[in-house]
């Protein structure tokens, strides 16, 4: 089994910046495509960005672009997520994912295999 582990979350002023961390377990994990979803009381889970096992695909939410950035460190099996520009509608808990399918487009939440416990981003104004 694979196991995730997020970390970096915090409180942070609007306008500031933050960075996650997703650490993973397991021998194969340059196989993996890697997302980070977020969910935000009262709302769905909804994807934030997501790259292929080899890093050379990347998708975002377009409420994302320009801000976010997701990388990956397959000899570290690390996959970050660096925000910066926050806004008090980034608030929520985000979730690291992986699958293990081959790449083909950016899987949807529920074809995602592993799920980490999430990691609270509260961004205040």
């Amino acid at each position: 089994q694979v196991q995730l582990v997020e970390s970096g979350g915090g409180l942070v002023q609007a306008g500031g910046s933050l960075r996650l961390s997703c650490a993973a377990s397991g021998r194969t994990f340059s196989s993996y495509a890697m997302g980070w979803f977020r969910q935000a009381p009262g709302k769905e889970r909804e994807l934030v960005a997501a790259i292929s096992g080899s890093g050379r695909n990347t998708v975002y939410a377009d409420s994302v672009k320009g801000r976010f950035s997701i990388s990956r460190d397959n000899a570290k099996n690390t996959v970050a997520l660096q925000m910066n520009s926050l806004k008090p509608e980034d608030t929520a808990v985000y979730y690291c994912a992986a699958d293990m399918k081959p790449w083909v487009h950016a899987p949807r939440a529920d074809e995602y295999d592993y799920w980490g416990q999430g990691t609270q981003v509260t961004v205040s104004s």
